[in-house]
């Protein structure tokens, strides 16, 4: 193990149990030995094939549409 994964280890052992298993879920999904990290529901999944299939039609936001979006969260 290297010393920053050592390290990181050790930080987690300080976090509350629900943090650890957080962290423990995306290193074995990185790993490729563990279940998806991240679990959407039936309508998130549905959301993501409609934006693949507004991209593959070339249906993108304009630069003011995104400019107007990012304004607001802008200080």
């Amino acid at each position: 193990m290297t010393a920053l994964l050592d390290y990181a280890m050790e930080t987690a052992r300080t976090l509350p149990p629900e943090k650890q298993d957080e962290i423990a879920r995306m290193m074995l999904a990185y790993a490729g030995d563990g279940e998806d990290a991240i679990h959407l529901t039936p309508d998130e999944v549905a959301d993501l094939f409609d934006a693949r299939s507004e991209m593959e039609r070339g249906e993108f936001a304009t630069a003011a549409e995104v400019e107007a979006v990012l304004s607001r969260y802008r200080r």
